[in-house]
Parts: structure tokens; sequence; C-alpha cells
């Protein structure tokens, strides 16, 4: 079985430090988590970034200053930059990390009911756009689903072009308006999933560290942080994105998988 990957989701771009004072907004914060998550065991920084009073923002600027101060601290870790944003940003805006040329970055698959009014917007127009913007600029995307729909998507803009393979795909589970997060959510989409990909998961709060060991017992590869979930275990808020890191170090042990270093993940990903 291949090592495991782990994606260190430092902050998002809706947690605050209202609900965890450990959530990063300024630089100095988000070097500081990021580094913490990669002594434990992270390949992967994925990374949304925000103003010092927490305002999300894709700003290529902040990025760039964001990302070199990673790299500088953490020079192999592979920063993979989110498009996501916040809801109601336009395209032009999510788009704006992928102008410096990262490795990797996410592209959502799909629109997706956050809850009341708020509405995750990614028409068949905005995948395209953004799969041939990271084709043109280098950038291998991690193809986020949120439910099986998703993953039709992304095979049937592979066929036409608008997505390189091999794919690499990110079950994010357990999200209002998505899919479930539950063993037989996760198998769903695994059983989904076309030849010679690869995938990871991402399971929102109490579904994290369960659908982590599936994921770990499957061949798959792992996200967790705070963008996610921010409790190390029930009623218990996690100091940091390390700890939460380590935790999966250890499920991983005990399943008898090994961790991948950055450079065994870009490997496996093909980077």
């Amino acid at each position: 079985m291949e090592k495991l990957i782990i994606t260190a989701a430092i902050c998002g771009a809706e947690v605050t430090k209202e609900h965890n004072p450990n959530v990063p907004y300024t630089v100095e914060e988000i070097v500081e988590q990021a580094y913490g998550a990669y002594i434990e065991g992270a390949s992967i920084i994925h990374l949304h970034v925000r103003e010092d009073d927490g305002t999300p923002t894709q700003s290529k600027e902040r990025f760039k200053i964001c990302m070199d101060a990673i790299k500088e601290k953490c020079p192999d870790v592979i920063v993979q930059p989110s498009t996501g944003g916040a809801v109601g940003m336009t395209n032009e805006e999510r788009l704006q990390p992928t102008e410096l040329h990262p490795e990797m970055a996410t592209l959502d698959c799909g629109t997706l009911n956050f809850g009341g009014d708020e509405v995750f917007t990614n028409t068949e127009n905005t995948i395209k756009e953004f799969g041939e913007k990271m084709i043109e600029r280098g950038v291998k995307p991690e193809l986020e689903c949120f439910d099986k729909s998703m993953i039709e998507m992304a095979v049937r803009l592979n066929k036409k072009g608008f997505i390189k393979s091999p794919m690499h795909f990110s079950f994010v589970m357990g999200v209002n308006g998505g899919i479930g997060g539950d063993l037989r959510d996760f198998l769903f989409l695994r059983d989904s999933l076309p030849c010679g990909s690869t995938y990871s998961v991402a399971g929102l709060g109490r579904f994290e560290f369960s659908l982590a060991a599936a994921a770990i017992i499957s061949g798959g590869h792992v996200r967790v942080g705070f963008e996610d979930n921010i409790y190390l275990e029930k009623g218990v808020l996690a100091e940091s994105n390390g700890v939460l890191v380590a935790k999966v170090v250890r499920i991983a042990k005990e399943l008898g998988r090994q961790i991948a270093t950055p450079a065994e993940a870009r490997a496996i990903l093909g980077l």
C-alpha cells in the first residue's frame, strides 16, 4: 500500500477565533500553524488566507506573502491554495492564487447549499474555466467533491480535456448540503472513482477521525485541520493543527500505514 499523504487545512474561510482561538489569521499565525502541521507529518498545506482581522481574501498578493513565508519555514512542503474562496466571490477573485503557479490548487466540482441562503456556486462553465486555467498554468487540481455527482462531473470533463489525468480527488464529507460522513457514504464515493486516480478524505466535525481511519485502511489519503474540525476529541478544542495531524499519524501507525514525506507525496501524485 502507498504511504499516507496527510494534508493540513489550517484555517479555511469560515471558521473563526470565536470558534477556536488558535485559528490563524495573520501571516505569522499561518506560518506557525503550517510549520506545526508539517513537523508532525503533513506533506501538503491546504491554504486559505485571511486579512489580519480574519476577513477571508483571495488576494494574489496576500497568498504570495503567506506561501513564501511557509516555504521559507518548510522548504519542501507542498502548498495547495484554495480556489474556493468564500461564498459570493467571483471566478476572477477565486482564481488569483493560480497566477502564482503553485504545484496544486483545489478545483470544486459542483454547486452546494451551505445552509440558509448561502449557495457555493460552481457551474459547469466555472469548472471548465478553472480546469483550463490550471492546465495553462501547470497546476494540478485537487478535485473537491461533496457528492457523487461531482465525481461524475470531473470524469466527464476529464474526457473532454478540461481536466488532465491522472486525477486526484478530495472527498469533503459531512458538509451541510452534501453527502454524509458515514462509512456507507465513503464506500459509495470510493467505489465511484475511475481507475488510476488517487483520493483524499476530509471529514467535517465528528466525522474527521472515523473517515481518516477508513481512508487509511482503504489505501486513500487524509485531510485534517481547523478548516474541517476544531476539536481533538469531543468537547476538547485542539490547540493546533499539529495535534490533529499527530492524531492521524498515531492512527496510521496502529493500522500499519507509513507516512509520506513531501517528496514521496509528489511521486504519488505525479507532481
